[in-house]
């Protein structure tokens, strides 16, 4: 009896989860309220409080929910004894791509989180935690790159602060713009090579590494 109630109760929290993707994508999450998650979830606000605190603790969890496939990816590469560390993080950033073409709900995450996310009123309380997990990204990209210096994939030089940020414009800037007009490139057929020109960037790019100065505007 208890592993049902468990069940059931992992399964309503699934349920309002799928509901409070398909609100927000509809409404955008500033607009969205608990009232229209419960409505399209079918169950009551309070069943809602028995998962999660706020508004802001349903997003946060709808978006968690889909990175096991990518912390899986993340660990190989992060982990010192991970012989190709550089191969595995171009697997991460190839599935990553390919999932956002393939998987509906990955698409329609990445889309509430790139245009219906307002960053205002109540919800600037999303943006420090948004801000947090980047943070925590950009660390565990961070060891990924170090890993592939002592692998000697990349050079001694790379500056790995600006090798992240740089790595993240690449992604977010091409899932972004893919969003907005997808016919204007194919994303899943492309992402091999746009994620093996990032790599090679990485290694050849002056910019990239410690010895070479900010160039000035």
């Amino acid at each position: 009896m208890v592993r049902r109630t468990k069940s059931e109760a992992m399964e309503t929290r699934a349920e309002i989860l799928d509901a409070a993707e398909r609100v927000f994508h509809r409404k955008g999450v500033l607009s969205a309220t608990l009232n229209d998650i419960a409505k399209e979830a079918g169950v009551t606000r309070g069943a809602i409080y028995w998962h999660f605190e706020n508004k802001h603790d349903v997003f946060m969890a709808m978006v968690e929910r889909n990175r096991l496939l990518f912390d899986t990816l993340s660990e190989k590469a992060e982990d010192p004894a991970e012989p190709d560390p550089l191969g595995r993080l171009g697997d991460f950033m190839c599935t990553l791509l390919r999932q956002v073409v393939e998987d509906q709900h990955q698409r329609r995450i990445f889309e509430i989180m790139f245009h219906k996310c307002e960053f205002s009123g109540e919800n600037l309380q999303l943006l420090g935690k948004q801000r947090d997990k980047c943070r925590e990204s950009s660390t565990r990209m961070g060891r990924v790159l170090s890993n592939a210096v002592a692998r000697q994939q990349l050079p001694a030089t790379l500056h790995i602060a600006r090798a992240v940020n740089w790595l993240h414009s690449q992604l977010t800037g091409v899932i972004m713009f893919w969003l907005l007009d997808p016919e204007s490139m194919d994303l899943g057929h492309d992402a091999e090579g746009f994620v093996q020109t990032c790599l090679f960037s990485l290694a050849s790019a002056p910019y990239l590494h410690a010895s070479s100065e900010t160039p000035s505007v």
